[in-house]
């Protein structure tokens, strides 16, 4: 049976750490700042977006929260992150994703100061990830980093087979890993011999938005297996990319769904707030 990695147990170290860094950046003077933008009401935004002011609550992360309904015009929510740029007393804008399909998700990003961009989405906090300067970090993959270190899970040399391409996490993932040291093959729709890839993988991080797509037969005996997945089956359980039940028998550690990485987006949101105030 896999090793399980703890992904809640993980985050909850994590806010922990964050929520001492931050009483001693107010003892400074210094207080840390949120802005969160809804537009509209879809529940499970609105579930994300209660999450995230928990966390900074919990931290000690001041957050600013603005709740647009769902007809605003872009112009107006393009003038609101321009005003949230310029406030001193903000250092962090999420603008919650997906948006209402009359808005530009890439114009709105791109509107978000890179220094302000904790998301990691803005095509210059992209470019600062691929050359190794400071910038923020995509919180998924970055958590993603957290679990396998705080695991003690080898990367060094190691062959990291990813599976998708996303913006989100496939291509930052894939940019991470190299900074560990590992040789990385992302693995897309159009990849030949798909299964062979998959079981050359020391770690193998799957991303690919299909239920429970991979099995046993996908992977090396022993490997690290990171599932990003996350789906409702029709009994309302919660599941993965990975078939749990069959993987588990091969691999050597594995993250549950629920409880692997989700938690750790959220804690490295936390993370890449509190670190702003911090030099690399």
């Amino acid at each position: 049976m896999a090793f399980l990695i703890d992904g809640k147990k993980i985050s909850a170290e994590i806010k922990d750490e964050l929520k001492e860094k931050v009483a001693a950046l107010n003892a400074e003077g210094k207080y840390p700042c949120l802005a969160v933008i809804l537009v509209g009401n879809d529940p499970a935004s609105q579930v994300y977006v209660n999450n995230k002011k928990k966390a900074c609550a919990y931290i000690g992360i001041k957050s600013l929260s603005y709740e647009l309904s769902e007809d605003v015009s872009e112009e107006e929510l393009l003038n609101l992150v321009r005003e949230l740029n310029d406030n001193p007393e903000c250092n962090g804008i999420l603008v919650q994703l997906p948006l209402p399909k009359h808005i530009d998700e890439q114009k709105v990003i791109k509107t978000i100061s890179p220094d302000k961009d904790v998301d990691g989405f803005h095509p210059e906090s992209v470019g600062r990830l691929s050359i190794g300067t400071r910038g923020f970090k995509s919180c998924t993959p970055a958590g993603i980093i957290e679990l396998l270190k705080r695991s003690n899970i080898e990367t060094d040399g190691k062959e990291c087979v990813i599976i998708g391409r996303s913006n989100i996490v496939g291509k930052p993932m894939g940019m991470l890993m190299l900074r560990e040291n590992s040789t990385v093959t992302i693995c897309h729709s159009h990849t030949a011999n798909l299964k062979e890839v998959c079981k050359r993988a020391d770690i193998l991080i799957v991303a690919i938005g299909k239920r429970e797509m991979i099995d046993e037969s996908y992977v090396k005996p022993g490997a690290t297996v990171i599932d990003v997945g996350m789906h409702r089956k029709e009994d309302g359980h919660l599941c993965g990319d990975v078939l749990f039940e069959s993987v588990c028998k091969v691999a050597g550690a594995i993250t549950p769904v629920p409880g692997g990485v989700g938690p750790m987006t959220i804690a490295m949101l936390m993370n890449n707030i509190v670190g702003a105030f911090y030099e690399d």
